[in-house]
């Protein structure tokens, strides 16, 4: 009687330590949809980054002027899905996605898809490492800023170095045109970019996760 009685006791302290532990916290950086860089590679992750994917390769063809003085830089949205995808899902989302989103051009401009990758991983990368581990607006903002900086520079060498192999003009002759035309380009480009990530980031996160 008393040893029985003994028994069920350890086995009720047993079944109160096991369900203790099931309600431990998860990490700040867990996320319900399993897809965060954790390293595991699940259906459902490639399936997400898939996704993100496809809707880059699309927007990247709507192309709109926003410079009359130089009608041939032409704004395209990708680098949104790019942002978003790494605000959700950290820094390799948003590397695949900067890398496949651009693929379809590579067959009519590979130099050209060739910056626009270059510039939407120095854009995307950086905002994703920054606020990876703290998923705060104040985050949010400071990779925005830090990745614009990273992309405004590697648009600005992308164009001294890549732009002479396929445009017919001389190294001299685009950085004269630097403070005129790609800066005010780049920043319009950039602002816009950041502007609308900032606003749709959340709601995106929280609705594919």
């Amino acid at each position: 009687m008393g040893r029985s009685t003994h028994t069920s006791g350890v086995q009720k302290k047993r079944t109160k330590t096991a369900g203790s532990s099931a309600n431990l916290p998860r990490p700040d950086n867990a996320h319900s949809t399993g897809v965060g860089d954790t390293g595991r590679w699940s259906s459902k992750r490639i399936a997400i980054y898939a996704l993100f994917s496809a809707l880059a390769m699309a927007v990247s063809f709507i192309e709109i002027p926003l410079m009359p003085a130089a009608p041939w830089l032409k704004y395209d949205p990708s680098g949104i899905v790019c942002l978003v995808s790494g605000f959700a899902f950290g820094p390799s989302a948003a590397a695949i996605v900067s890398v496949i989103g651009f693929l379809p051009h590579v067959f009519s401009n590979p130099l050209g898809a060739l910056m626009a990758m270059i510039c939407a991983l120095a854009l995307s990368v950086p905002a994703a490492l920054v606020y990876r581990n703290h998923k705060t607006r104040g985050r949010a903002v400071a990779g925005l800023i830090i990745g614009s900086v990273c992309a405004l520079i590697a648009a600005i060498v992308c164009n001294l170095f890549i732009t002479p192999l396929y445009a017919h003009m001389t190294m001299m002759q685009v950085a004269a045109m630097i403070v005129p035309i790609l800066l005010p380009f780049n920043l319009i480009k950039l602002a816009i970019h950041d502007v609308v990530t900032f606003l749709i980031y959340k709601p995106i996160s929280k609705l594919v996760g």
